[in-house]
C-alpha cells in the first residue's frame, strides 16, 4: 500500500528497526503461546526454569511491543509533520498556472482532508504492525504443531483471503467516487464564502444553492462513503467468520477422516482463540489505511507529489538579489493560457516590449485583452511558450528564474496582505514610520516587532499597506495591478503625481496597469493590449 511505502521511504531505518522490535514481539508471542500449552498440558510437572521461561517471554512481549508501538507511533507523527511542510513546500514549488487551473478547492481538500486522512491512517499503522507480529507469531507456532493440518489451514485462508479482497474492491470503488466528489463539496463551501453577500441578496438563489448544488453534493458523499464502509463492514464480518470456518472444519470435518492428537486439537483451538484480537484489529484498521491510500493518489494526481524529492528553485550561486541592470526585454513572447474544463483559450502574440531602468510604464487596455497575464510573464512568473526574456541581456531561463523573480516588487489586483513584514529587515522602524504617513495610514495602523496592528481595513487601505512592503523591499521594478481602482480621488492623485515620480526618481522602473487616462501624462510609455496583441 502506499502509505506504507511513504512511511518507509520518509524513514527507512527507524522503520526496520520497529519491524525488527515486531518481529521479536512475535516471537515471544508464539513462544508464551508454546508455553502455556506446554504447563496446561503439564500442570504437575512444572519446573523453576519453565517459570523462569515464562517470565522472561512475558518481560521480552512487553517490551518489543512497547518499543514496536513508540518507534512506529514517532514514525507516524514525524511522517505527518513532514506531509505537512513538503505538502506546502510542493505548492510553493509549483508553477502558477497549474495551481490557477486546480483551484483553490482542491489544495484545500488536499491539505485538509488528505492530510488529516494520512494522518489518522499513520497512528493506526503502528498498532497494525505489532498484530501483524502476532498473527505471524501463532502461524509459526501453527505450523510446528502439525505442518499437514497448517497447510491444510494455510490453503483455507488464502481462498478467505481473495474472496475476502473481492469484497473490498467494492469499498475501494466507493471510498475513490466519494473523495472525487468532496472536491465538489469544497468547491460549494468556497462558493459560501466568496458569494455569501450575493446568497444572502438573492433568497432564490440561496434555495436553489442549498438544495441543488450543496445538499445533493453533500448526499452523494454521504452515499459513497456509507457504501464504501457498509462494504468493508460485510468484508469485515466475512473475515472475522473466515477466521472459524477453517477451526470447524478442523474439529468437525478433519478429525473424522484423519487422526490428530488431542493435544495438537487443544493448542489449535488456544491459539485460534488468541489471535482473533489481532485479526479483528487489522480488519477495522484496514479502511483508514486504504482511504489514505487514496488521498496519497488524490495529491499526487495534482501533481504534488509526495513520494518524490523536493527540488527548491535554483538559485545562481554568489548571485546577488538585485544587481544594477540595464534593460529588460521581452523578445516575440507567445504565451497560451489554458484553463482547465474550457475549450477557448487566450494567447499572447508576439510581445516585443523594452524596459528600461528610471522610467514609468502604463499597460492598458480592456478587460480580457491580457494584461494580467502579461505581467505575470515579466514578474516570471508565467513561463512563455515561444520567445524569450532578456534581463541585462541574460536569458531567464529555470536555472535563473528564481533570481530573476527577486528584481520585482509587485502588488497584483487580487494581492494578499500578511500581517507580518516577512523578509523584512525590523531594524528599519523609522524608515517604516515616514512610510505610513507618506501612505496616510500611521493613525489606522501601528507595526511593533514587525507585526501589524490590523488588517482589518478597507481595500484602498490594504492596498496601501501592501504598498508599505513593496517599498521596503527597495527593488529595482515596481508593478501595480490596477492599484489605484480602490483609492479615493485624492489619494488617487497622489498616487500618480507624487508616489510614482518619487519612485522614477530613486532609478525605480515602474510598471502599473491602470484605466486612469487622465492621468496617462505621468507615464514614459503607454503599452496598449488588444485580445493579446500590442495595438
Amino acid at each position: 500500500m502506499k502509505i506504507i511505502r511513504l512511511l518507509f521511504q520518509k524513514s527507512g531505518k527507524l522503520f526496520i528497526i520497529a519491524t525488527i522490535a515486531s518481529i521479536f514481539a512475535g516471537a515471544s508471542n508464539a513462544g508464551l503461546i508454546a508455553l502455556i500449552n506446554y504447563i496446561l498440558q503439564n500442570i504437575n510437572q512444572v519446573s523453576v526454569g519453565i517459570i523462569i521461561s515464562f517470565i522472561g517471554l512475558c518481560l521480552l512481549l512487553m517490551s518489543t511491543s512497547a518499543l514496536s508501538w513508540i518507534l512506529l507511533n514517532r514514525l507516524s507523527q514525524d511522517v505527518i509533520y513532514n506531509l505537512r511542510l513538503e505538502l506546502a513546500q510542493s505548492i510553493l514549488n509549483c508553477p502558477l498556472n497549474q495551481l490557477e487551473n486546480l483551484g483553490a478547492a482542491k489544495l484545500l481538500a488536499a491539505i485538509t482532508e488528505d492530510v488529516n486522512t494520512i494522518a489518522n491512517s499513520s497512528i493506526s499503522i503502528s498498532g497494525m504492525g505489532l498484530n501483524i507480529s502476532l498473527i505471524i507469531g501463532c502461524l509459526v507456532y501453527l505450523c510446528w504443531l502439525s505442518i499437514p493440518v497448517f497447510i491444510l489451514f494455510l490453503m483455507l485462508i488464502i481462498i478467505g483471503i481473495i474472496s475476502y479482497q473481492y469484497i473490498s474492491n467494492l469499498g475501494i470503488s466507493g471510498f475513490k467516487t466519494a473523495r472525487a466528489e468532496q472536491d465538489i463539496l469544497f468547491q460549494h463551501f468556497q462558493s459560501i464564502i466568496q458569494g455569501i453577500k450575493e446568497l444572502k441578496l438573492h433568497r432564490q438563489r440561496r434555495n436553489t444553492f442549498f438544495k441543488e448544488e450543496l445538499k445533493e453534493t453533500a448526499a452523494r458523499v454521504r452515499y459513497q462513503w456509507t457504501q464504501g464502509m457498509t462494504a468493508f463492514a460485510i468484508a469485515d464480518s466475512y473475515g472475522l467468520g473466515l477466521f472459524f470456518i477453517p477451526l470447524g472444519i478442523l474439529l468437525l470435518g478433519v478429525t473424522k477422516i484423519m487422526f490428530i492428537p488431542t493435544n495438537v486439537l487443544t493448542s489449535y483451538t488456544l491459539t485460534f482463540l488468541y489471535a482473533i484480537t489481532p485479526v479483528r484489529a487489522i480488519l477495522n484498521t484496514l479502511p483508514a489505511i486504504i482511504q489514505s491510500s487514496i488521498s496519497l493518489e488524490k495529491i499526487e494526481s495534482l501533481g504534488l507529489s509526495l513520494t518524490k524529492q523536493i527540488v527548491e528553485p535554483s538559485f545562481p550561486t554568489g548571485a546577488d538579489l538585485t544587481i544594477n541592470w540595464t534593460k529588460l526585454e521581452l523578445v516575440n513572447i507567445h504565451h497560451t493560457y489554458q484553463v482547465e474544463k474550457e475549450e477557448n483559450q487566450f494567447t499572447l502574440n508576439n510581445i516585443n516590449i523594452q524596459f528600461d531602468p528610471g522610467k514609468i510604464i502604463f499597460i492598458v487596455g480592456g478587460n480580457g485583452s491580457g494584461k494580467s497575464t502579461l505581467v505575470k510573464l515579466i514578474t516570471g512568473l508565467y513561463t512563455p511558450d515561444r520567445g524569450t526574456i532578456l534581463f541585462n541581456g541574460i536569458p531567464v531561463r529555470d536555472d535563473n528564474r528564481e533570481w530573476y523573480r527577486q528584481q520585482f516588487s509587485v502588488i497584483f489586483y487580487d494581492f494578499y496582505l500578511f500581517e507580518r513584514l516577512l523578509g523584512i529587515d525590523l531594524s528599519r522602524q523609522a524608515e517604516i514610520q515616514n512610510y505610513l504617513k507618506l501612505l496616510d495610514i500611521d493613525s489606522k495602523v501601528t507595526v511593533k516587532e514587525g507585526v501589524l496592528s490590523t488588517t482589518n481595513l478597507s481595500q484602498g487601505q490594504r492596498k496601501r499597506l501592501a504598498l508599505l512592503t513593496a517599498y521596503l523591499e527597495d527593488r529595482p521594478i515596481y508593478v501595480f495591478d490596477e492599484w489605484a481602482s480602490d483609492q479615493d480621488p485624492v489619494f488617487k492623485k497622489v498616487f500618480y503625481k507624487k508616489l510614482l515620480p518619487e519612485l522614477k526618481s530613486r532609478g525605480k522602473t515602474v510598471i502599473a496597469v491602470t484605466h486612469d487616462d487622465r492621468y496617462f501624462e505621468e507615464c514614459d510609455c503607454l503599452i496598449k493590449l488588444d485580445y493579446g496583441r500590442i495595438v
